[in-house]
Parts: C-alpha cells; structure tokens; sequence
C-alpha cells in the first residue's frame, strides 16, 4: 500500500551504503549505520527550507491572534461569516495555516517506511506483516531495490554485536536469520539490550530538551511581549501541546522502544540531534527578522514625526487646522503692513473718523504715530 514510500526510502539508504562502502567495508555495521544517518541528513535538507518557512507561518499566525479574536467578536453567532473574514485576513497577511504542518506530517510517512524497509531484511517471523519465510529463503530474496547481496550484507552487520535490524522484543527464534544459514546466533538478548537501551534513552531525552527549547522561546516572547498568550479553547491546546512536547513524545519512545529495531533508534537520534540544531537556527534567524522589522517600524514613525516638526525657529504648524505659520518679519525692518498701516492713519483723520489703536511695535521699529507728532508741531 506504501510502496511510494518504501522504494524510494530504500533507494537513499542503497544509495548511501554504495558511496560509504567506498571507504570501509561494505559489511561492516558502522557502514550500515552511516547509510541510515545520512538518509536522515538527506531528508530532512530536503525539508529545511519548508521547515523554515512553516516557522515563519507560525510566527504570522501568532500575530494574527488578537485580529481573530476580534473578528470572533464581530461576529459571535455566524461561523460562515468568521471563516469568510478569516480567510480574507490569513490570505492578505501572506499565511497559509496548513504551511505549519505540512512538512512536519512528511517525516511520519519517513519513519513508517525506513521501520518496514528494516524490518523487511528479516522475514522470518509469523507476526504481522511478516512473511514467515524460512532462514534459507531469507538469505536467498532481496529487499525492495537491495539486492541479495546486500540483504546477506545487512543481516551479519553487527554494532557492538547487536544486528541492526533486532530489537529487544524480537522472539529469540528470529535470531537465525542472522547468520548464515544452518548457524546458531552469535549474539543475545542482552546484546541487543546493550546498544537499543541507551540509544532510547538519549533519544528520549533530546526529544524532551527539543520540546523545552520550542516552551522556553515561546515563554520568553511572552515575557517581552512580542507574543500574546493564547487564552480560552486555544490556550489550553497549547498548555496539552508543550507537555506533550516535553513529556509525551520522550515516554513513547521508552515505552515502545522494545519494539524499534537498532537502525530505527539509529534514525531517531540523528532525527533529534538535527532537529536541536536547526532549531538554534531558524529562532535566531526568525528573532533577528523580528527585530528588524520592529527597527523598521521605529524608525518609520520618527521619520513622519520629523516630518510633521516645526523647523528651529518657527512657529508650530497644526496640520489639523490646516493653516500655516505666518512668517516671521526680522527685528527692525517694517514690513508691508506697517507701511499701509501709517497711510491708512492720515485718511482716517481726514474722514474725522477716530483712528484706530496703533499696533504695539516691534523691537527697532519705528512707532506709527511718529508723523503725526511731527505734523502737530509744525
């Protein structure tokens, strides 16, 4: 049902082992090992970018929290009208809600693939989706696009003298499978326990440190304000998703890590200890966007305030009013007015009209009556 899947993860992991056997023995478990470790690397350079932008789809739609909730409020009753409103927004401010998703889903048909392609070098037992096929016919048939000699190679490839494909649940009469056919098993159960023990404790506790990464940047947001706490139905989705995060996912793997085979564990810890690494990345990168952005939006604000700033020495303009600043006359020079004023004056007094009251003068300037006095003297 799956074989989209199956061939093409066989196809890495056959690709890999064929460029590491270059170097080292093809056999050998450590080239084994290899092949799975960078099948993890090839995946999920293929999901970086993706990834990255899912992260920044995330970011965007927290944002738009508080203008969702404002559209709930606008229309609390009508479901068809909050769809609608919220489309128009998520659709204007660039985020795609399944962006965040979508390269996080790829990675569960991964991991489902590379358990059946492991499982599939041995097909000896009767449980489910096994062939129960005899040691010898095991040894004899291939395993999707790897050869025969390679399942021959796989299944004596030995990691502290544990089969990679054996796990700790495994009934003890599968063992044979991985020997040469009509040979006892060169290896026990502790054996397996010895190597598949620690890697599902490591790989549990980079899981819950992962989780604790993600929590902590999201508190810290909080804290600074850059992201508002989701409250209500939301809130609590996100309170169930951080312990699941940091406390669910790690237990899983120690309660059902009895039923991985090695190479799983294998892919597990390399998924993990990439996961750490380009979780460091995109946050300082996605940080550093935000502070830009929030530089930008400073620096554009004091732009139009030094816009909208009287000049040094002017008279403040209310651009609300909509006037302007009359200009400002230098000290001791008459202006235009003051020379239609001392000529309106005469003509007042010929009318017999009463002169209005002279205007107070300015520093250095010359008082508009003078003429007047003269006159009178005269």
């Amino acid at each position: 049902m799956l074989n989209f899947v199956y061939w093409p993860i066989s196809a890495i992991m056959w690709f890999w082992h064929q460029a590491v056997s270059l170097v080292m023995e093809p056999s050998s478990g450590l080239s084994w090992v290899l092949s799975i470790v960078l099948l993890v690397v090839t995946i999920r350079a293929l999901l970086f970018r993706p990834m990255f932008k899912s992260q920044r789809s995330m970011l965007k739609m927290q944002k738009l929290q508080p203008m969702m909730q404002e559209i709930k409020k606008k229309h609390p009753n009508d479901q068809q009208a909050q769809a609608m409103e919220m489309r128009k927004l998520q659709k204007e401010m660039g985020v795609n809600p399944l962006g965040g998703c979508l390269p996080m889903l790829v990675q569960i048909p991964v991991f489902i693939g590379l358990f059946h392609v492991l499982r599939s070098f041995n097909r000896t037992g009767d449980g489910a989706a096994q062939l129960g096929l005899s040691v010898e016919q095991n040894w004899n048939l291939g395993n999707y696009i790897f050869g025969v000699d390679d399942v021959r190679s796989f299944l004596l490839a030995r990691v502290i003298n544990a089969p990679l494909s054996a796990s700790i649940g495994m009934p003890q009469d599968q063992y044979a499978a991985f020997t040469a056919p009509g040979t006892t098993a060169d290896f026990t159960r502790m054996d397996i326990i010895m190597v598949a023990l620690p890697l599902m404790v490591i790989s549990a506790l980079a899981t819950h440190f992962n989780g604790r990464m993600t929590v902590n940047r999201t508190r810290r947001r909080q804290m600074e304000g850059l992201q508002k706490q989701a409250e209500g139905m939301m809130g609590q989705q996100a309170e169930m998703m951080n312990k699941m995060m940091m406390w669910f996912f790690p237990a899983m793997i120690l309660f059902t890590g009895a039923i991985w085979h090695i190479g799983l564990l294998v892919y597990m810890l390399t998924n993990n200890i990439w996961t750490y690494f380009q979780q460091r990345y995109t946050f300082a990168r996605l940080d550093q966007e935000e502070r830009d952005e929030i530089e930008a939006e400073k620096a554009a604000k004091r732009a139009a305030q030094e816009r909208l700033a009287p000049k040094p020495g002017a008279k403040p303009v209310n651009p609300k009013k909509g006037g302007k600043a009359p200009k400002k006359a230098p000290s001791g020079v008459a202006t235009l007015e003051d020379g239609v004023a001392d000529k309106a004056e005469p003509a007042a007094e010929q009318s017999g009209e009463a002169p209005s009251a002279p205007a107070k003068p300015q520093p250095g300037q010359r008082p508009a009556n003078a003429k007047r006095k003269k006159k009178r003297k005269r």
